[in-house]
């Protein structure tokens, strides 16, 4: 038995501006609630466990691998959202599951089709 759960309570995205990313991930996922930005540097985003966090963007580590994806049930839906939004994408729809983008702080992240 461990006192540890086998669930993640939050990830904390690094990102250089709070404002701009909350607009930028509101956008991305089609939220529209304004939900308010908390002690000047975090924003949880609704119904989620991902938080963006300015304070924290100094001491990130920019890597080619995604940090974590999001679901989907229509990749190619999906796909093709991100392009009209111009999100900058990194790899075509791979093996008709998944594929890589960057956001405007350089995080590599992934949309899969669950």
């Amino acid at each position: 038995m461990s006192f540890i759960e086998r669930e993640i309570g939050a990830v904390f995205l690094a990102v250089k501006d709070i404002e701009k990313a909350k607009d930028w991930y509101n956008d991305l996922l089609g939220i529209e609630e304004n939900i308010d930005i908390q002690f000047g540097h975090l924003y949880v985003i609704p119904s989620s466990n991902l938080v963006l966090d300015s304070k924290i963007y100094s001491k990130r580590h920019q890597g080619e691998a995604p940090l974590f994806h999001f679901n989907t049930k229509n990749i190619q839906m999906a796909y093709e959202e991100c392009k009209k939004k111009n999100v900058e994408i990194l790899t075509d729809i791979e093996h008709g599951q998944w594929f890589n983008f960057r956001d405007p702080d350089g995080n590599v992240l992934m949309i899969c089709q669950c």
